[in-house]
């Protein structure tokens, strides 16, 4: 059993963002640079034999697995580490929204509102607070630890993948977790 975490493409927000102003662009989707990176990171995958995939379900996670393993590995949309809420790109679509864009794939077990609660969208984002962040990732990690005879991949977010790692990843890099 193996697990990689892959961190998404580059995302509208990711090239937008200049460290300071919040460009006030919701659950982004990849640039044409994020999509030619989850095109480039697929050929590396082929190797690995995934069973299955795991994406939260941000656009810019969901665009970035559909890439890399439509028609070689089954994709299902989880909770628990998409990222932390600091910025308007954290702000997810509702899942009747995102089975619009994402036909083939299920929503129906996604909360209406499934990013961090008191965040609403407007001018000013209601930042997650960070104990909440890792109690949520340190119950992802826990959840990993039943996933038997399968080898995973996950695709998420810098923030998530930090926390867990330690390590910031760059978009689209594979990192053998365990």
């Amino acid at each position: 059993m193996a697990i990689y975490f892959i961190r998404h493409g580059q995302s509208e927000f990711n090239a937008a963002f200049n460290g300071k102003i919040d460009p006030m662009i919701f659950d982004p989707a990849l640039t044409k640079l994020g999509l030619e990176q989850a095109e480039s990171a697929r050929v590396n995958i082929l190797e690995l034999g995934i069973d299955r995939v795991i994406t939260s379900p941000f656009t810019r996670a969901i665009q970035t697995a559909k890439i890399m393993f439509d028609g070689i590995s089954p994709i299902e949309v989880q909770l628990g580490h998409h990222e932390l809420l600091l910025h308007s790109s954290d702000i997810g679509r509702h899942p009747s929204d995102l089975k619009e864009s994402f036909p083939d794939l299920t929503f129906e077990h996604i909360p209406y509102s499934w990013w961090y609660k008191n965040s609403t969208y407007g001018s000013t984002i209601e930042k997650e607070p960070l104990e909440l962040f890792k109690e949520r990732i340190s119950r992802f990690v826990v959840a990993l630890d039943q996933i038997k005879n399968e080898n995973i991949a996950i695709v998420g977010h810098g923030n998530a993948f930090k926390e867990i790692l330690d390590l910031k990843l760059d978009n689209c890099q594979i990192h053998h977790f365990r």
